[in-house]
């Protein structure tokens, strides 16, 4: 039963920003990513988000990453929402890039502020209309200034939130305050952008979360959720505190999508830690250091390690 006040899920409530898995010689691997997308939607995930940062969109080609949505959206039906990123500092590219995710069967798209360049707020709302109006699929806006250099202003959040197909965004601000009043003027569905922060932001009155660590503490996530939306928030509290360890190891460091294939290929869900540069796979001591956080939140065995 949801809580009165919580707003509606057109996602979800845990949806993974998922990594991208690659052969060894650096492709995508297409088997291997349908693989995950499956094991993820069984572990909790009721949302899946493609091609994002995590997803290493920056070094991979728009065909790529149509190819990708269709091997996921192919591996889980209409068991998870699949979104894809259609995110570029070029208004242009990112209207392609929404254009063919659509056609490759996209549910949604999720579409960042245009980094580095650094926009207007009338620039901002432009890039945002022009996206949204590209496609028939529901948008999550996406608002990281730490990557993009620019936040989406309360007065830009209402007047793109009048657009017929925005109906979410995704708060990777990092700052609660203009939640609750950005929430009762926009009527949006708002995600956590921080896995650190998705009881704060449920007690706001957000949707959930779109969640980095969930590619390993899902099953955690979706059942904090639950219970908050029951109303037992100790017990929420307790669930959430027994991934905290997950949570630093992946997103301490500031690189999830190296983390997390680290996390993955421990356990046995990838079977390499392969990424695209500028990124470069995790260190033998970054593993150890996501190893012993997976034994300390419970997801992995204290087994020795084999010579």
């Amino acid at each position: 039963m949801t809580l009165p006040g919580i707003a509606a899920r057109p996602f979800g409530a845990v949806l993974t920003a998922m990594v991208t898995p690659m052969t060894s010689s650096g492709e995508i691997d297409l088997e291997a990513a349908a693989s995950l997308a499956r094991r993820l939607v069984a572990e909790g995930n009721d949302g899946l988000v493609l091609s994002g940062t995590t997803g290493e969109a920056p070094a991979t080609h728009t065909p790529e990453k149509a190819a990708l949505v269709r091997a996921v959206v192919d591996a889980v039906g209409d068991r998870a929402a699949v979104l894809a990123g259609a995110g570029s500092n070029d208004t242009a590219h990112a209207v392609r890039m929404a254009e063919q995710a659509a056609e490759a069967g996209a549910d949604g798209l999720l579409v960042v502020s245009p980094y580095y360049s650094r926009p207007t707020q009338e620039g901002l709302y432009r890039h945002f209309a022009a996206v949204a109006d590209a496609t028939e699929l529901p948008v999550m806006l996406y608002d990281i200034p730490g990557r993009a250099g620019v936040r989406i202003a309360p007065a830009t959040y209402e007047r793109i939130a009048a657009h017929p197909r925005v109906v979410a965004t995704k708060d990777a601000t990092g700052d609660l305050t203009d939640v609750p009043a950005l929430r009762a003027a926009t009527g949006l569905a708002w995600y956590s952008g921080d896995d650190t922060l998705l009881l704060p932001f449920l007690a706001h009155g957000a949707a959930g979360i779109v969640s980095v660590s969930a590619h390993v503490v899902g099953r955690a996530f979706a059942e904090v959720v639950r219970r908050f939306d029951a109303g037992d928030h100790a017990g929420a509290l307790e669930v959430f505190s027994t991934t905290l360890p997950v949570v630093a190891a992946i997103n301490g460091a500031g690189a999830q999508a190296v983390m997390t294939k680290a996390a993955l290929e421990l356990l046995g869900a990838v079977d390499n830690r392969e990424l695209r540069l500028p990124n470069v796979a995790a260190t033998d001591d970054d593993v150890a250091v996501v190893r012993a956080a997976l034994i300390a939140g419970g997801v992995l065995d204290a087994a020795p390690i084999l010579p």
